[in-house]
């Protein structure tokens, strides 16, 4: 079945807040894209926000950031009498900063008024995750938010030998249990409603997780960790397209080894919990099941490293076993060995087609052009016109040169619009069972809305977001007679 669907960050949602949540714009999403005929919606990881506001350095691979949570939740809970005053209602740029503390406020008062219920208890029994990461994250409190290999030494090993009286800082490890509990009912209950509504939801989780995080604190042994706690090796990409001097992520590496002789319990507990958060899974850098970029913790750049193996065969044999209904799409993006396609395939997992690359529109090093030939993409492939870390495909086109921009022209020529809304046009009518358009290429925006600059930290990165559905809503019409033709309405 050919279906499609809209890449928009949970963050970029509009908001009287100042960030996107899981309220009524979340909601309101939802009803658009089941009356365009879309049926995916696809998100960016939900963790806990890391350094440089990154959702691929978070502080837990199950934990969501409190950012999400919704006032209007909230109200509708009983738990604030009634909703705050907006804060940057209007605003197109996220300042987390400012965000969170306006929010922490509120969410306090929240957690004031709340009195435990039996479903919050099976929540804890349930999920016994959210009490671990709840103690890290008020430990991180007590050390103004340092890394936790920089801790005081009773906090940093607690993890070991658990001897330390938590009775001084049950308030606060209460506040963190209550922030996830309030996150995953506000979560589930939208999931519920995209489902009634004909819309799946497309998760993404980052292939590493961060440093300063309750996972590697919580299974030292299971990363290249010094006995300090602090990686040896990290990960990251050699010099590529996105980056001259590659891509340090600084994130560390699995100890494979030690991960294989535990059977990957911990990443079946990883993928098994996120399982039942959505309904499609994206893994970030599929590449490195095959093989992954080491590079010493010492070096300031990524020049610096050697491909190594990973048991990518073993990893999938013994995950898929235990969660045979896993729906894994392949990030399988980049300059990539035969190899790790052929891993993809073994599997039947859907990779991704980018459609500003898949033209022939760049000229070699004499300075002539390829021929002008159509691109061929598989059927069993997920396409995008660009993803979070891609520029816009207007801010792409205008930095094109002048011949490939009058190349790739001529592929658009048959349809009408921006050299957005065509490239748009183009991938829905091409073969992949699953488009998605990215909503700053639906919109026609520049690289003003770009989500991400791989390699960069801070500013403007993450930060993109609507600041209305205004001009997004007067697109339906035309999206679903894009679909109509497209042969994507359900």
């Amino acid at each position: 079945m050919r279906t499609s669907g809209i890449l928009l960050a949970v963050s970029s949602l509009p908001s009287a807040y100042g960030i996107g949540d899981f309220g009524q714009e979340a909601y309101s999403f939802i009803d658009t894209l089941s009356q365009s005929g879309m049926t995916l919606w696809q998100v960016l990881p939900l963790n806990p926000l890391g350094y440089g506001h990154s959702p691929y350095q978070p502080y837990s691979s199950k934990a969501m950031d409190e950012l999400y949570l919704s006032f209007s939740g909230l109200v509708q809970a009983g738990l604030l009498p009634k909703l705050p005053p907006p804060f940057q209602p209007d605003a197109t740029r996220v300042d987390y900063d400012a965000v969170r503390v306006y929010k922490d406020r509120y969410f306090r008062e929240a957690f004031n008024r709340f009195k435990p219920s039996f479903a919050y208890q099976q929540f804890l029994e349930n999920q016994p995750w959210v009490r671990t990461y709840a103690i890290f994250m008020t430990f991180k409190s007590l050390h103004q938010l340092q890394m936790w290999s920089t801790w005081q030494k009773e906090f940093k090993t607690w993890v070991h030998h658990r001897a330390l009286d938590l009775g001084p800082y049950e308030t606060d490890i209460r506040y963190h249990q209550f922030l996830q509990f309030m996150l995953y009912t506000q979560f589930m209950a939208l999931r519920d409603y995209a489902h009634r509504h004909g819309v799946q939801l497309v998760g993404d989780i980052p292939i590493y997780v961060g440093i300063d995080s309750v996972d590697v604190w919580t299974h030292q042994s299971q990363f290249l960790l010094t006995p300090e706690g602090e990686p040896t090796f990290i990960a990251g990409v050699p010099p590529d397209y996105f980056a001259k001097t590659g891509q340090r992520w600084g994130n560390p590496l699995y100890n494979w080894d030690v991960m294989q002789a535990d059977g990957f319990s911990f990443w079946i507990d990883r993928l098994g919990y996120n399982a039942t958060l959505f309904d499609i899974i994206r893994i970030d850098h599929f590449r490195a099941f095959d093989t992954y970029w080491k590079i010493p913790a010492s070096c300031p750049t990524a020049e610096e490293g050697a491909w190594i193996e990973a048991p990518g065969y073993a990893f999938f044999d013994t995950v898929l076993k235990q969660l045979p209904k896993l729906n894994i799409i392949a990030e399988d993006l980049g300059d990539l060995r035969p190899e790790v396609l052929e891993l993809r395939d073994h599997y039947q997992l859907p990779g991704m087609k980018i459609m500003q690359f898949e033209f022939p529109i760049y000229p070699n090093a004499s300075g002539t052009l390829p021929p002008a030939k159509d691109p061929v993409l598989p059927k069993h492939a997920i396409a995008y016109t660009g993803t979070h870390d891609n520029q816009t495909t207007m801010g792409w086109y205008d930095a094109l040169p002048v011949k490939s921009q009058q190349q790739l022209e001529l592929f658009l020529k048959p349809y009408q619009g921006t050299i957005a809304e065509r490239m748009n046009q183009v991938m829905l009518d091409s073969a992949p069972d699953i488009a998605i358009i990215p909503m700053q290429d639906l919109l026609s925006l520049d690289d003003q809305a770009r989500m991400n600059v791989p390699g960069t930290i801070g500013s403007p990165n993450w930060e993109w977001k609507l600041g209305n559905f205004k001009a997004y809503e007067t697109l339906i019409p035309t999206l679903k007679t894009w679909l109509k033709r497209a042969k994507r309405l359900p």
